[in-house]
């Protein structure tokens, strides 16, 4: 199991406004530090702790923060329109696009999926898989 993702960031506040566009909407709180940013899923009184936490801090070693190749993370969104509305949000708050929300032919028939870059260049994703919302082929 994977317990938390950190990215790093050299504007803390520019990457929290990019975060803050959709990762509320898929029930993260956040909690700003001087380490930088933790986004967390609440825990009911008396329950372990929903994974993955995302965090997004300065680099430890002082350097510029960069974006990994080929490293991506992924957040599963309710619905396809979900997946729009934050695909938007996100680009409005200063990500790149990388692929607009859609179904990829090398993909199954209800992965709805688009792609964006955090300001700092990370690749994320966000998807939705609901097999009873309309799927690529149909």
């Amino acid at each position: 199991m994977i317990a938390y993702v950190t990215v790093g960031a050299d504007d803390i506040t520019l990457a929290q406004g990019f975060y803050s566009a959709f990762l509320p909407a898929l029930g993260y709180g956040l909690d700003v530090g001087p380490e930088g940013l933790s986004y967390v899923l609440p825990v009911p009184e008396g329950q372990r702790p929903v994974y993955p936490d995302f965090y997004v801090k300065p680099t430890f070693n002082g350097q510029p923060a960069s974006a990994g190749n080929g490293a991506m993370v992924a957040f599963e969104a309710t619905s396809q329109a979900q997946v729009r509305a934050l695909h938007a949000a996100a680009v409005a708050a200063g990500g790149t696009n990388e692929g607009l929300p859609g179904f990829r032919k090398d993909y199954g028939p209800h992965f709805y999926v688009s792609y964006l870059r955090d300001p700092q260049g990370n690749k994320i994703a966000l998807f939705s898989s609901d097999p009873n919302e309309a799927g690529r082929d149909g």
